[in-house]
C-alpha cells in the first residue's frame, strides 16, 4: 500500500474526505522519521510553503483536531491560549524553549520518579507527563 492510500485511509477513519489538501497535510505530518512538534499556525506555514495550492487554516485546524480525536496526534497545552501537537503519541516528557517557541522531547529515563500523593475518588492516573519550560 502506497503512502497516499495510507493517508486516505487515515483521513477516512477520522471522518474526513481524502482531498488533495488533506493528503498534503498528512505528508507534512507523517512522512518523517523524527517526531514533529507544531502549532496550528506553524503547520499552516509549512504546508502552504510545500503546496502550490493554498490550504485554508480551517482545513488544517479541522484535520489536526480530527487526527487528535482519533489518537494519531497528541495535544500538549502550554497555557490556556496556546497548544502544540506531537506526532509521537507515546507518553513522554518535554522541554519547552520559551524564546525559541520549540518543544524538545525528553525520554522517560531523563526524568526521575514522580510521586502523586493526592487521590481523586473514582479516578486513576492514566499517565504523567512533565513539561519543563526553559528561558535564557
Amino acid at each position: 500500500m502506497n503512502l497516499v492510500s495510507i493517508y486516505a485511509k487515515k483521513l477516512r477513519n477520522s471522518g474526513l474526505r481524502p482531498t488533495k489538501q488533506r493528503i498534503k497535510i498528512c505528508e507534512v505530518l507523517f512522512d518523517t522519521e523524527k517526531t514533529f512538534h507544531f502549532s496550528i499556525n506553524d503547520l499552516s506555514k509549512i504546508v502552504n510553503n510545500k503546496s502550490s495550492q493554498k490550504i485554508s487554516l480551517a482545513t488544517i485546524y479541522n484535520t489536526v483536531h480530527a487526527f487528535k480525536e482519533k489518537g494519531y496526534l497528541k495535544q500538549i497545552p502550554l497555557n490556556a491560549n496556546q497548544a502544540y501537537f506531537d506526532t509521537n503519541i507515546s507518553d513522554h516528557h518535554h522541554f519547552y524553549d520559551v524564546k525559541e517557541k520549540k518543544l524538545i522531547d525528553l525520554d522517560n529515563s531523563d526524568v526521575g520518579p514522580i510521586n502523586i500523593y493526592k487521590k481523586i475518588n473514582g479516578k486513576k492516573i492514566k499517565s504523567v507527563e512533565v513539561l519543563v519550560k526553559l528561558e535564557d
